[in-house]
């Protein structure tokens, strides 16, 4: 569940700085602002549904998927395809979101 969670944090996160940008740097209207700050506010809110007892561990956790949730996007979105490095790095983000969620933790 924690996993389709952050998956879907990602998505309005993503979305929601995309509009911004669209606006500020691609000439899209102010009108953009209005979806992408209502995104930007689900995805805090969903961020604080992640099955955690720290703030600080769901939110390192989360970054290993926003960082491929962002490589996807920069794929199917941007239309530009992952290099070798991009899916690497991925990989590597994506273990430490694992390690950080299901380590054995005492106490």
């Amino acid at each position: 569940m924690t996993l389709a969670l952050y998956a879907l944090a990602a998505g309005l996160e993503i979305g929601g700085c995309f509009a911004v940008w669209a606006w500020a740097r691609g000439g899209a209207s102010p009108g953009w602002l209005v979806p992408g700050l209502a995104a930007l506010l689900g995805f805090a809110w969903l961020l604080t549904r992640a099955e955690s007892g720290f703030a600080g561990r769901a939110f390192a956790a989360y970054g290993g998927v926003y960082v491929a949730a962002s490589l996807l996007w920069l794929w199917l979105v941007e239309g530009q395809r992952p290099d070798r490095w991009d899916l690497a790095g991925g990989a590597v983000v994506l273990a430490g979101a694992a390690l950080i969620l299901w380590a054995p933790r005492s106490g």
